[in-house]
């Protein structure tokens, strides 16, 4: 379901930009009847394109100042590896990014935390469970756009 008509296109828009509208709020941003708003949400859950509702929090005010992107190397790259690796990042709630990529590095971390005492406390677990061949961190010095809503295509069909 990657092509949107103009209504599920605005549905989904408005969602991003506000997650608490109510079903009649919803339904006026995009110029639906309320029935049509709820029968479009429930196809949208149902085919997986929503998996979910979450709140946008302000990390400066919860005293999380510092974002890493943390890069890695390595030289194993079997499926054994790889499960143990994705596992254990997935233990440290610090890592809120996780993606493995093409390029130089094999993989690309987001770390948000408090200063660099707590990152170094990520940087140890990280490295204490497998082996890696590199980590190079980069700090964020300032975060010119962070948690932008997802680009939505309608269809011209």
């Amino acid at each position: 379901m990657k092509n949107f008509d103009q209504f599920n296109a605005r549905l989904l828009q408005a969602l991003q930009d506000d997650g608490a509208l109510s079903q009649r709020e919803l339904a006026e941003r995009t110029n639906l009847s309320p029935n049509a708003c709820w029968n479009r949400l429930q196809n949208l859950k149902k085919s997986g394109v929503i998996v979910g509702q979450t709140v946008r929090l302000d990390r400066k005010k919860l005293g999380l100042d510092l974002v890493v992107f943390v890069m890695i190397k390595t030289r194993h790259h079997s499926s054994e590896w790889l499960q143990t690796f994705r596992e254990h990042v997935s233990t440290i709630p610090e890592v809120i990014d996780f993606f493995r990529i093409g390029g130089d590095y094999d993989y690309l971390l987001k770390v948000v935390t408090s200063d660099m005492n707590s990152y170094d406390a990520v940087y140890q677990r990280l490295i204490e469970a497998v082996e890696l061949d590199s980590v190079t961190s980069y700090f964020a010095m300032e975060a010119i756009e962070e948690q932008r809503p997802l680009p939505i295509k309608i269809s011209k069909t």
